[in-house]
């Protein structure tokens, strides 16, 4: 069973790449701990090749939406609110962790959306 990670960005708030950089890496950090507590068989599976996607949603409505499917489906999921030391206001959320996951459960949440 092959178990991915997938990040979904907005890019309707004009971060710089570093900020881009630093969100998604908040966000693979606290998707890993959501599952490896909630489901350490798909962490452990998922440990060893730790296989990423980052992926683009327009505006909030979108990654809501994505939010909605992977909570209908039993998918992990984990948001990233920023702290609004740089760019952002403080409490805005930047980007959403599906997974890790099974590929194909993922796929049904992420699969027609855009690399970043």
């Amino acid at each position: 069973m092959a178990i991915k990670q997938v990040i979904v960005v907005r890019t309707d708030l004009d971060m710089g790449k570093g900020k881009i950089a630093a969100q998604v890496g908040h966000a693979c950090v606290l998707g890993a701990e959501h599952v490896k507590k909630s489901n350490p068989e798909w962490f452990s599976e998922w440990w060893t090749g730790q296989e990423k996607v980052v992926l683009k949603v327009t505006n909030l409505k979108e990654l809501e939406q994505v939010k909605q499917v992977a909570i209908e489906l039993g998918i992990p999921w984990s948001e990233v609110t920023d702290a609004g030391h740089t760019q952002i206001a403080p409490g805005t959320i930047t980007c959403l962790s599906i997974g890790p996951a099974p590929e194909e459960n993922i796929d049904k949440i992420t699969g027609d959306l855009k690399l970043l």
